[in-house]
């Protein structure tokens, strides 16, 4: 079995001129830049950041901040290399296929699936509860089993404000990708607006004693046996601690969920006008931008708030409640609410352009990936996947937690990249790169072993269902994707229907 076959470069750019799988090209750097930073920030601003401090850290959090944008940079460096040089849909998926074989690239499609479904998800989740709250405060009250589930509403069964926000997205989302880059446009600068007021407003109350001890010192941490300790404390024995250094590298775990989704920029490859200068630039600089601002609000909550007394469901909101601004926290719930938005929406492309990618080599059925001839996009392949997320957002969230579950199938992702980019220098010197990650083969290598290691402060729990995700995969692959694929001699194109039959 040749399950280690490659695509070409060579073949992956022709493929996208089929006229039945073709993608609108029409996205520039900035663009993409937006794009990036309407996909990142969001989730870590607006809920992780109290929690990971008060919990985890201490003011510290911003180091851990650093820490995750470290692992993110080094990751994204890889990415931008194999973007400029590979521009096609699909990201990780399809710089796999191209250096370490359809096996892997199976693997990182699957990652980057259960990455992007379950954030959109999960981050739906929390654009409801900014959502319910502002309706309460317009004299709005949705019944118990319709609202989010929170500590306030421990019976909410159906969240119907993360449904209808999926729906709505979806049909955006298979409208057109520039006319949902304009939406996104809009609702970037409302979230970085609020973003700036939270921190040029929150200066002001800013006492410096908050910040002492910067490093709160180690505690023991909670008793966590079974399969709720994390893997590198049942592998090795490490006793779990709050605050401190471990504190730092525990939050940086945490809050890493903060800056997925850069790599959904590398996703749209093949709608970028000009992929080989736009995609690195958006890439980089919409990272680097959302750890600037990350670090600035980190630092401001710790400064008004004692990090232990932080409220870790609204700290931003219960900041400045608490130092006697309640009236803030509706234009921070309101910004909330824009800016998840955007997050939920660009997570959706992502998770389609993936899914598009894997059944246009059909690993998966190839008559999903048919474009319609008017929106130039994958409309079955989108209503697919927004209908699952819509699962997860309005009800299966609410029974399991899934924030590590996202954070585990990006950093496996990032690692199978990073250690891709070496291995496709030396299977292809020749081509040409736009883009080239320095100091390589040392800082690639770095970079997987960075991301292996936040894998391992994870729960045995994660692990377990991560491993019985990929187990899925496995199946799927072997039964059907394997004998299908366009590697295996047996794909009939034929078998495609016409795009005019949408």
């Amino acid at each position: 079995m040749n399950i280690m076959r490659t695509k070409s470069i060579e073949q992956s750019i022709r493929e996208t001129d089929e006229p039945e799988f073709q993608l609108k090209k029409s996205l520039g750097w900035i663009d993409l830049t937006v794009f990036g930073i309407g996909v990142i920030i969001g989730a870590g601003i607006f809920t992780f950041t109290g929690k990971a401090a008060q919990a985890y850290a201490g003011p510290s959090i911003v180091i851990s901040f650093a820490v995750a944008a470290v692992v993110c940079g080094l990751a994204a460096l890889c990415y931008a290399e194999f973007a400029s040089t590979v521009p096609v849909s699909g990201s990780a998926y399809t710089f796999s296929y191209a250096s370490l074989g359809e096996i892997v690239a199976w693997i990182i499609g699957w990652d980057l699936l259960l990455e992007l479904a379950l954030g959109a998800g999960v981050v739906s989740q929390g654009w409801s509860q900014y959502a319910n709250l502002l309706l309460t405060d317009a004299g709005i009250h949705l019944p118990d089993a319709l609202a989010p589930k929170t500590l306030d509403n421990p019976g909410g069964q159906f969240n119907i404000l993360a449904f209808v926000l999926i729906v709505a997205l979806t049909g955006l989302v298979a409208w057109g990708i520039k006319e949902s880059m304009r939406v996104n446009l809009v609702l970037v600068a409302i979230k970085l607006f609020v973003v700036l007021f939270v921190i040029f407003a929150g200066l002001a109350y800013i006492k410096s004693s908050n910040y002492s001890p910067f490093i709160p010192p180690a505690q023991a941490g909670a008793a966590t046996e079974g399969i709720h300790q994390p893997l590198i404390q049942w592998a090795f024995g490490f006793t779990p601690s709050t605050y401190g250094v471990g504190g730092i590298f525990a939050g940086a775990s945490i809050v890493f969920f903060a800056y997925i989704g850069f790599d959904v920029v590398a996703t749209t490859a093949e709608e970028a006008k000009n992929p080989q200068r736009d995609l690195p630039i958006g890439i980089i600089a919409s990272l680097v931008i959302c750890t600037v601002l990350y670090v600035a609000v980190a630092f401001v909550i710790t400064g008004m708030v004692k990090y232990d007394k932080i409220d870790p469901s609204a700290a931003l909101a219960s900041a400045f409640a608490d130092v006697g601004k309640p009236g803030y926290g509706t234009i921070i719930s309101a910004g909330a609410v824009a800016g998840l938005t955007t997050v939920v929406m660009t997570l959706i492309i992502g998770a389609t352009r993936v899914v598009f990618a894997m059944a246009r080599d059909r690993l998966l059925p190839p008559s999903l990936a048919r474009t319609n001839p008017k929106t130039g996009t994958p409309v079955r392949i989108t209503i697919i996947v927004g209908l699952i997320v819509a699962v997860i957002g309005s009800w299966l969230g609410n029974h399991i937690n899934l924030e590590e579950m996202v954070n585990i199938g990006t950093l496996s992702a990032f690692a199978l990249v990073s250690l891709a980019v070496p291995i496709l220098r030396k299977k292809r010197p020749d081509l040409k790169r736009a883009f080239t990650v320095p100091w390589s083969p040392y800082l690639p290598i770095f970079a997987a072993l960075s991301s292996v290691y936040l894998m391992m402060n994870l729960s045995l729990e994660t692990w377990i269902r991560f491993l019985i995700w990929m187990a899925l995969g496995f199946v799927i692959y072997f039964s059907y994707g394997y004998h299908r694929s366009r590697l295996s001699g047996k794909a009939r194109e034929g078998d495609v229907p016409s795009m005019t039959s949408t």
